[in-house]
């Protein structure tokens, strides 16, 4: 019987035997059938552990790296406070390093 046959089961040209390979070859090919669903299925199965996986890893590295800007970013700002204090200090040395130019000036005057 070939394999694109269908078994006409009422036809009484048949043999017991015909019938009894004709089932077997269902068997065999049920099995077949089985094993690559079983096989599509695991797969399936170890497709979606991985994209779990890989998507809680990726969850974990976005966090990962929001925590480290939130530090990046107050450190930057922790910079910026001391840059600002820094020239407030710059200004105010610059100030006094005026005054005593002037006052050297003076005293050179009168000296």
């Amino acid at each position: 019987m070939k394999e694109d046959e269908v078994f006409d089961f009422a036809n009484v040209e048949f043999t017991r035997d015909d019938l009894v390979i004709a089932l077997n070859d269902m068997v065999k090919e049920y099995r077949k059938l089985s094993h690559s669903f079983e096989e599509a299925k695991a797969e399936n199965v170890s497709l979606k552990s991985s994209s779990a996986e890989s998507s809680s890893d990726e969850q974990e590295d976005a966090d990962t790296l929001k925590t480290e800007l939130s530090k990046l970013q107050a450190e930057n700002e922790m910079l910026r406070n001391e840059i600002s204090e820094l020239k407030a200090e710059v200004a105010k040395s610059t100030v006094e390093l005026s005054s005593w130019n002037k006052a050297n000036i003076t005293l050179q005057k009168i000296c």
